[in-house]
């Protein structure tokens, strides 16, 4: 006797249509979203702080591939609280809009999405696929609200390491003046795309290499440390060598060490030590289907069954009521 809802010796038969529907779905809620994504491919095309979020979407690819043999197993089917997901994606990203709040509005464009698929496919599918769909939140841009406590920071350390090297040192904020000229930690040399992008990998990490919550801890905890600590370093560095060389050619050597090799070796080091702690492969990180067939609490909440085309519907109708008009305003 196969469980209820998973078909364990041949694929389930409803992806085709359920996946159709879910793409009309996604084509009308992007067709009503346009701005918030044309704000977001902008800041990750154009804006150095946000470039690694290029590559969130070909890893959020992967991770459903991955688990492209669990979901076959599973019948994808309509779920009535998905639809309170979208609605309150729909309510965060109408305020964001009124308000010309872009990180509001995208982070609710976001949350439209998830509760589609939710809504759509349904819980189970929604708990196979529930990292990946947690981390396109790192689709919206975010970071700069840290910029001036990351400024103050790596100011902080890298006045200390320069007084440390015997170099005399007059220091105000952000400002550190030594006898080759002052030094100002500029937002660019905050170290705030570092730590974002290590913010990111260290979330996929954390999920997909390990199972003990004590290792994503640590690993996390090193993943926010170690940027930071990092910056404050070259930042130092940058000084120190102004002395022998002049500021404009340490200035120079700073970017592209900073931009092509600095960021490669912290992440190498990161992970080259945290390497010999991992516990599992990517493809054995998150719930199997028979895993969510044995959770006892699971059809006690799943029997809100919805319809995938009134989903459609609803999406659809939305789409028609708030695009146009919020358009034209």
């Amino acid at each position: 006797m196969q469980p209820e809802g998973i078909v364990m010796d041949r694929p389930a038969t409803g992806w085709g249509r359920a996946l159709i529907i879910l793409a009309t779905a996604w084509f009308a809620l992007f067709w009503m979203t346009l701005p918030e994504w044309s704000e977001m491919a902008h800041q990750w095309w154009n804006i150095d702080t946000y470039s690694h979020i290029l590559l969130i979407p070909p890893i959020v690819a992967w991770l459903v591939w991955i688990k492209r043999d669990e979901l076959v197993k599973v019948e994808p089917g309509g779920w009535g609280p998905g639809l309170i997901w979208m609605g309150l994606g729909l309510a965060v990203w109408y305020g964001g809009r009124i308000a010309d709040v872009n990180l509001v509005a995208q982070a609710g464009t976001i949350a439209l999405f998830q509760g589609s698929v939710l809504a759509i496919l349904g819980l189970r599918v929604s708990l196979i696929l529930a990292f990946p769909l947690a981390y396109v939140i790192f689709l919206v841009p975010f970071g700069d609200e840290v910029i001036p406590q990351l400024q103050y920071v790596t100011a902080e350390m890298a006045t200390a390491f320069t007084r440390w090297s015997g170099i005399e040192t007059v220091a105000d904020g952000i400002h550190i003046d030594t006898p080759a000229g002052l030094f100002i930690v500029a937002e660019e040399c905050s170290g705030v795309k570092f730590l974002i992008a290590m913010v990111a990998l260290g979330v996929l990490v954390a999920h997909s290499c390990f199972a003990s919550w004590n290792r994503r801890f640590w690993f996390m905890l090193a993943c926010v440390v170690v940027p930071i600590l990092a910056n404050g370093i070259r930042a130092w560095a940058t000084i120190f060598i102004a002395q022998y060389v002049g500021a404009e050619a340490a200035g120079s050597f700073d970017h592209i060490v900073y931009g092509w090799v600095f960021f490669g070796i912290v992440i190498a080091l990161v992970l080259g030590v945290a390497w010999r702690w991992f516990e599992r492969e990517p493809e054995e990180a998150g719930w199997t289907a028979s895993e969510i067939v044995a959770m006892s609490w699971l059809r006690r909440v799943e029997n809100k069954h919805v319809h995938p085309g009134l989903v459609l519907s609803v999406v659809l109708a939305v789409a028609l009521l708030f695009a146009v008009p919020v358009r034209l305003g």
